[in-house]
């Protein structure tokens, strides 16, 4: 027997019924004493060991249900994992290196080149020292270079079995991973990619190794919660990586605590998102995915809908937020399909303890962030510049915005009303709302005269982003701004430009800042318009067109009313494109 092979142990005698009974009991008495997280993650115990059903709860009307447990808001250490961990060893056993795949039935398999052109010498570059985790598609190791630049340097190593590759699409996926890793490798908030090695029987990803552990061991013996100062650093640097990637064409469509790692055990170590197994690049304008992925918790109500994109991230990241801060769950019930029915049909729990001693910022960055229409959130660049996250001694830089490209070019061909509409709206504008606006100009880096033009755009995109681009529709967008190449445009016309209505709909002061604005329309663009020459303005044709703009139009001079100054900011419907796979 080898003893240096990380998954060699003592043979271990299965547990027989009784004793599944009485590891039952006792979890289920653990759980009547736990916080909510920790009830949660001994329930995936429970799941190892045996299916068992919970009595359901009733939903509170409107709010997540409160938890009738009583805990200690800082609990010891968890042991959930640990003895999640422990189970799964003695129940499955540990799988060899090169037969890790469970058998996943006798369903035929499609006749497959599971050859990826990657380098076949694995075992003679890197050791395998110690298993560090297990997922849906392999398995995690922390490795030892044998040779070369990595002699005697520890690395990860994940171990996808090609026996998982059922279909193409597998394949695909493993391709995918690579190629993200790869591309997005050199990110201080993305793992260092070494290379990507295959044998007969696994693909081999090999990475920088992290040391200190994932965002639940840092928080969990805390009791799964932290201060606001130290939240606020950890979102911080999630927002950045995740606008980094989004701006590159990418969705990460798997953020949580488990997959977002500190390089080391320090207070002030960096964290790294990892696993971009379930990642996918955009590669159109408003492409829409219907696939469900990612962790349930973290799901937001359009993936449960089955038509979504990169808001979809915010909405995780929303999630983990306020467990950092509240240490339980905005949305949670003993069943996933419980949960579900919250995410769609509730609000979060912000009466309960802590979140009355919570900063009124910090209220409405989770509120930006889990408002259950994806439109009105923000991307993770504008989350960077709220003021939760802003210290207005020392502001922190903001990235570069995806969005500024797709709201620039939608400007460039709007209309002249649509276009005065959005000048006036600019004009009502706060302090706060434009810190996000004059830190997106700056990084076009305007010409001496204080303007930008294609030029500027252009250099912009190269200076942030990676050769994975290409592949995404990000890429496309400067040819569409053509209009720009012969003028310039300073920042006055950029605010109105890159204003999105949805976002500032959910600010809290909207109502006073469309007011604002709808005064300033009456000044300098409002004008009279017939109900036909405003469904054109909105390309809004069929039967039912005139109707819906019967209320947009004053009866007294002919010109639009402020229910018809909203509609014409919200601007032509487009259609989405819709991208359906389904992930076998």
């Amino acid at each position: 027997m080898d003893t240096n092979h990380p998954n060699t142990g003592p043979a271990l005698s299965p547990i027989l019924e009784h004793e599944k009974d009485q590891i039952k009991t006792l979890i289920l008495s653990l759980m009547l004493s736990a916080s909510p997280c920790i009830q949660s993650r001994l329930s995936e115990v429970l799941a190892v060991i045996g299916k068992h059903h919970f009595p359901k709860s009733c939903p509170s009307k409107g709010l997540t249900p409160k938890r009738f447990f009583f805990w200690r808001p800082f609990q010891p250490p968890s042991l959930a994992k640990h003895i999640k961990a422990l189970l799964v060893k003695r129940l499955c056993g540990e799988p060899k290196v090169g037969l890790l795949s469970e058998d996943s039935g006798s369903e035929p398999e499609e006749a497959l080149d599971k050859s990826f052109g990657f380098g076949n010498n694995f075992r003679a570059k890197y050791k395998l020292v110690k298993k560090l985790g297990r997922g849906a598609k392999g398995h995690v190791f922390s490795g030892r270079g044998r040779k070369g630049e990595l002699k005697d340097q520890l690395v990860a190593v994940k171990i996808i079995p090609k026996a998982k590759m059922k279909t193409s699409f597998c394949i695909e996926e493993v391709q995918r991973e690579v190629k993200i890793l790869k591309a997005l490798s050199g990110h201080k908030h993305l793992l260092k990619f070494y290379e990507a090695c295959e044998d007969d029987n696994n693909v081999y990803i090999v990475t920088e190794l992290c040391e200190g552990g994932d965002l639940w061991d840092r928080i969990l013996p805390r009791g799964g919660m932290c201060s606001e100062e130290e939240a606020k650093a950890i979102v911080k640097q999630i927002l950045s990586v995740v606008s980094f990637c989004h701006l590159q064409g990418i969705m990460h469509r798997d953020i949580k605590p488990e997959n977002i790692l500190f390089t080391s055990g320090g207070e002030d170590a960096e964290i790294k998102l990892i696993d971009f197994g379930a990642s996918d690049l955009i590669r159109q304008d408003d492409q829409r995915f219907s696939d469900i992925v990612g962790t349930y918790i973290y799901r937001a109500p359009e993936v449960l809908r089955e038509s979504y994109s990169v808001e979809a991230d915010l909405w995780s990241i929303g999630v983990i937020t306020y467990h950092l801060l509240g240490g339980d769950w905005p949305f949670w019930a003993p069943t996933r399909s419980g949960t579900f029915k919250l995410v769609r049909r509730c609000d979060p729990n912000f009466d309960d303890e802590p979140w009355p001693s919570v900063s009124p910022e910090a209220n409405d960055f989770f509120k930006r962030l889990l408002n259950k229409i994806e439109h009105k959130r923000m991307t993770a660049a504008g989350a960077l510049a709220h003021r939760w996250l802003q210290d207005e001694s020392h502001p922190d830089p903001v990235p570069l915005d995806y969005l500024i490209y797709r709201l620039v070019n939608s400007y460039l061909h709007s209309n002249p009303l649509r276009c005065a509409a959005q000048k006036a709206l600019s004009k009502a504008l706060t302090e706060d709302q434009l810190v996000y606006l004059k830190a997106q100009f700056r990084l076009l880096e305007p010409n001496r005269d204080g303007s930008v033009s294609l030029e500027n755009f252009k250099m912009a995109l190269a200076r942030n982003t990676t050769n994975i681009i290409d592949e995404s529709w990000v890429s496309n967008i400067p040819t569409e701004m053509g209009s720009l190449a012969d003028r310039k445009m300073y920042f006055e016309e950029f605010c109105s430009a890159v204003i999105h209505i949805r976002h500032l709909e959910a600010d809290e002061g909207w109502e006073q800042i469309v007011s604002t604005a709808f005064e300033h329309f009456q000044q300098e663009g409002n004008r009279v318009i017939s109900h036909q020459e405003f469904c054109q303005e909105l390309d809004i044709r069929g039967p039912k067109a005139l109707s819906s703009v019967q209320n947009c139009i004053r009866n007294s001079d002919g010109k639009l009313n402020l229910t018809g100054f909203i509609k014409l900011l919200h601007g032509r419907i487009r259609k989405s494109k819709h991208y359906n796979i389904k992930r076998h």
